[in-house]
């Protein structure tokens, strides 16, 4: 079992060899447009959990997990050529829906911001007009 900072340079490698190998060396209409946001190891190193996302959103799925579970076989051997384990982990890869979610609550963000820009505005304004009719309640002249 490696020790946990080994495990995650591990990870770290596997990520960034799969990502050049999905760039360079995959030929799938399929992959196309996808990349790897995260690698997971178990400390047995019997499999490698590998998180997809891509540009297009999660409308293309499945057919992109189709593609990647195809070239499993393919992108494991040109793992195993690039980085030197004593056995190299079973390949899996499951969607990750962070990005999609991450964009989600920043437009929620945006949208909460903007409305307290506009209420703010509102406020403003109201605040304006209570001073105006204010000075001209009291009477009192410059």
């Amino acid at each position: 079992m490696p020790s946990g900072i080994r495990l995650k340079r591990i990870q770290e490698q596997i990520q960034r060899v799969v990502t050049l190998i999905l760039e360079t060396k995959v030929n799938d209409p399929r992959v196309e447009g996808a990349y790897v946001t995260d690698v997971s190891v178990d400390r047995e190193l019997d499999y490698a959990n590998i998180y997809i996302s891509a540009l297009e959103g999660e409308d293309r799925a499945e057919e992109i997990l189709d593609g990647l579970r195809n070239a499993a076989g393919f992108i494991r051997y040109t793992l195993s050529q690039e980085i030197k384990l004593r056995v190299m982990p079973k390949l899996r890869f499951y969607w990750d829906e962070t990005p999609e979610k991450a964009d989600r609550i920043d437009a929620l963000i945006a949208e909460i911001q903007e409305e307290r820009e506009t209420r703010g505005e509102d406020v403003a304004l109201e605040q304006s007009d209570a001073e105006d009719s204010e000075d001209e309640g009291n009477g009192s002249e410059d």
